[in-house]
Formats: structure tokens, sequence, C-alpha cells
């Protein structure tokens, strides 16, 4: 139990986040509202309800009483003894928010293409609201939600050990899952959307969280057996059993790639300062080489300050048997019997390959929209405003698939890829679907892992053209300031927590950091 005084009055809350068991002791109190160290969940301290992801549970409030100078709490024996985080059973022994039940005289249909969390928060916002109406996610996976962060972290886990509902509790909250149901085209006159099956299915409401998929490689030899991409619960498996043991190459950039870490032994891919990948790897236990092409699918953004040759994570990658092949060009994969057997570079270097992973981007899974009348950017990402909807009518986007405004970047517009993101793009959504007139309102937290340590990263680094370092990078122990225009716009951590949940909670009230302040 966390026994917490706020002024003069007293609450009593469960002690461990829900999200991964992280001490609340240690997070970051402000008014009412209470912050998670690791990963920036925020909690009401009198009520226990969820105020920010990336939890989708609440956690426990027990009764407080105050006579003769002394607090007493009271609480079930049961409920004191249940574990702080069951894995990713965490509804069944935690508190989620109350919510209503379908009712079949509500003919309203809310339909949500997409089976990750973005629809998965909408849903539930939905019902947590008081919404009775048929709530319809339909994705083209075979899986209802899952944590995506674990599939990089944990590979060796079946599919149903990192779902974050099973789908009794979908059922049992009035909430239809169709999978393998994968969305070609939409009618918007006609409010109704058309599956690959045949079928087809009308809406009075429509959210797309159809999120985006990974970059096909382009070169000669990709179709090659072994060389793959990391999106679903079957591709890491499939990874993690092909490389044991192997001659491995990771091509591209992204923030997948860092996450390939101690638990797979897989390379993990980043960027430099350039905009020009560079290939951070594995473990000594595989022989890894790291390639950079000049095709980078990102600008410069704060996380590629920590990732370059001077700096801790670069060193820490290197220290387990990293080979680095910096502002390098695949040009060629060669293969024996249908698999790849070598990665040939620009410059002509042959690099032994019995796995590749792919890694150079994502595209936003929108293609099905083209030829309508929705708004998309230059890169195929729906645009939206704070209140999530798009240029038509009753129809609602979220997550990986859209462009929105970004009050840290003065309202440019930005697609952010993050799992706490898109949960609070989904909130936000339902809570206009309901016309509640709610501006999204959240900061970016986002973390990996580096061999068992971890970087937390708040905000929005983009375009910063300054930065301000406390402690050391070398030492593994540093908090990085980005700025643009003279004031903090992002942090970054490695072993300070729980300073970057706090400069999120300072910009989440809406303060300046000024570069004074941040130094």
């Amino acid at each position: 139990v966390l026994l917490v005084r706020n002024r003069k009055e007293f609450s009593a809350l469960g002690s461990k986040c829900p999200h991964y068991g992280a001490p609340l002791s240690k997070g970051v109190l402000r008014g009412e509202r209470l912050r998670c160290p690791w990963h920036g969940a925020c909690f009401n301290i009198r009520t226990g309800d969820i105020e920010e992801y990336p939890s989708l549970d609440c956690i426990s409030c027990f009764k407080v009483t105050v006579e003769d100078g002394k607090v007493f709490v009271t609480a079930k024996k049961k409920v004191l003894t249940l574990p702080a985080t069951t894995g990713h059973e965490q509804h069944l022994g935690l508190r989620v928010k109350d919510r209503s039940r379908r009712c079949l005289v509500n003919r309203n249909t809310v339909l949500l293409l997409g089976g990750g969390v973005a629809a998965l928060v909408c849903a539930e916002t939905l019902r947590q609201e008081g919404f009775t109406g048929r709530i319809i996610m339909a994705t083209r996976e075979k899986h209802v939600p899952y944590d995506k962060s674990k599939l990089s972290k944990e590979m060796d886990l079946k599919a149903e050990d990192i779902y974050l509902r099973k789908p009794k509790f979908l059922d049992a909250q009035g909430i239809e899952f169709w999978t393998e149901k994968e969305a070609v085209s939409v009618d918007f006159q006609k409010q109704q959307v058309h599956f690959v099956d045949g079928s087809s299915q009308k809406y009075h409401q429509l959210l797309i969280a159809t999120g985006s998929h990974s970059s096909f490689l382009k070169v000669p030899g990709a179709d090659l057996q072994n060389v793959c991409i990391l999106q679903t619960p079957e591709d890491s498996r499939k990874i993690l059993e092909l490389a044991a043991g192997k001659n491995l190459v990771i091509v591209g950039a992204s923030f997948v790639g860092t996450r390939l870490d101690q638990a797979s032994r897989v390379p993990a891919p980043a960027r430099d300062t350039n905009g020009t990948s560079l290939q951070p790897g594995a473990a000594a236990v595989l022989a890894a080489w790291l390639l950079a092409g000049h095709s980078c699918f990102y600008s410069s953004t704060a996380w590629n300050f920590l990732m370059n040759t001077e700096t801790s994570p670069f060193q820490m990658l290197q220290n387990k048997g990293v080979k680095f092949h910096m502002k390098s060009e695949l040009c060629e994969l060669k293969g024996k019997d249908g698999k790849v057997a070598e990665a040939v570079l620009a410059n002509g270097e042959k690099l032994p390959a019995d796995v590749v992973v792919v890694g150079i981007g994502s595209i936003p899974n929108s293609a099905f929209l083209k030829g309508t009348s929705i708004a998309r950017d230059d890169k195929g990402a729906i645009l939206v405003d704070l209140h999530m909807k798009t240029n038509i009518p009753n129809v609602f986007a979220a997550g990986d698939v859209v462009s929105f405004p970004v009050a840290l970047l003065n309202g440019d517009r930005s697609s952010i890829h993050h799992q706490q993101v898109a949960e609070a793009h989904g909130h936000f959504a339902a809570l206009n679907m309901l016309k509640k007139e709610k501006e999204l309102h959240t900061v970016p937290f986002f973390w990996t892992t580096f061999f068992g340590k971890s970087i937390r990263y708040a905000g929005c680094g983009k375009g910063y053209t300054d930065t301000v370092v406390k402690g050391s990078l070398e030492q593994q122990k540093f908090l990085i300031f980005y700025l643009r225009d003279g004031h903090v716009t992002a942090a970054a951590s490695l072993d300070c927590d729980p300073m970057v949940s706090l400069i999120a909670e300072v910009l989440y009230l809406g303060k300046v950091i000024s570069k004074e302040e941040a130094e």
C-alpha cells in the first residue's frame, strides 16, 4: 500500500503501477496526479483512475481514517495479497473503470479498423463513457491486441503471453473483435467499409487505426528466404529461431531494432544525427554486422543524439561484440539454395549473412483509402485535428496511421509511433465521438532497453537545435534536455529516474523550461 499526503489529505493506493509493476513511491506527485517513474502512466490519487497511458488499468484505492494523529488504512486482505501485476492478465487482478453494457435497443454502430492499442483504448473509453451501442474492432491480424514492445524484448513468448486483453474480457464488454478481417475500401458517402473477404459493414462512426507496416527492402535478393521484418509475434519467434548462433545482419534504422536487446541477442539499429542510418547490434553470441543506407525515413530527432560513437548506448552495444558499418549502403543480397548467404555493400565489402532483419522505416497502412476524399500527407498519413477528426464527417483516425498537431512543436504536424501516444489518440477519439469536444492533451513518452538498462524519453525533440547534458553519457548515467527556440521540448535519461517523468509532468502542465533552468 502506498500512503500519499496531498496537503492535509491522505490517500491510500496500490503501490505498484499496473503496467509493468514500477514502484509508485518513486514516482512524481503533482496535486492529485501521480505519475509512474518508469513509463509515465498517471493515476488520480483520490480515485486510482488512470489519467495517462500506457497503463490500461487503474490502481486500487483504500479507505483512510485519521484518529488521534494516527492514520488507519482499511483494505480487504484478498486485494492486498494480489500480485502488483499479473503479466498481461492485469484486468483479472486489478481494477478497471466502471463501464456500460451493450444495449440492443441502441442501434448505433462504431466501427474501429485496427487491432492495436489505439482501437482498443477507443473501444474501452466508449464503454467507460456510457456508450451502449454496437462496437466492432476489425483487424487483419490473427490476434487480439498485444504488447508489441515485447516482440523485441522477450522473443521467446507465445502470442497469448503478451495479450493486453483476453478475448473473454472483450466479450464481457460487448466489444466484437473480428480477426483476419482486412479493410480494402471505404465508401464514405454510404458510411460502409468493404473487407478483403467480400463482406461489408455499415457504420455510424468510424475510427481508422490501421497502424503502419515495415518498409520493404528494394535491392536484388530481397526476396530470398531468411530476410525478415519484425511486425508480429510470429515474426519475433521466427527471427529468434533463425538467428541463434548464426551470422546476422540488420539493415536500416528504427526504434524496433533498439529493442532487440539481451532477450533476443539480435542487433539494435538506430540513426545518426545526419539522418543516415547507423546500425548498432547484438550480443557476443552472434556474429552481427550493422549496415547504414542513405535512404533514412526519419529526419534528425532527439533520439539520434544518443546514438553516436561517443555515447554510452553505442559503447554498450559495441562492448557486446557489435560490428558497426557507418554510412554504408547495402546494394545486394546473395543467396545459396534460395536462402540469404551474403550481404554486399556499395564499397564492395561482403558480409556473411545467414539472417537479415530489415528495419528501414515504416509506411502508414492507408493504401486502401487511395482514391477517396480523405486528407492524407505525402507519406500517406491521415491528417487529423486535436479532436482526432479527419476531414470526413463521423470519421476519426488514431495511432501510427495519422499525422497530428503537436503542442510541443507549436502545433506543427508530426507522426509519432509510440504506444502511449496511440492510446491517448484512441481515448480522445472516443470522447469526441461522444461529442465531449475534448482536445488531445498528452506528452509523448517512450522507453527502450539496452542490455538491461532502460532509457526514458519524453516530449518531442523533432527539430531540436540545442542540448543540455547532465551527468555522463560515457558512465551510463545522464539526463539530456533537448531545446527548440530556447526552451525544452524533450528529455532523455539513463539511470536518473524519475527525472524524465518529472519533466513530462512539467511539460504536461504547459510550463516552459528555459535553457538556464535546464542547466
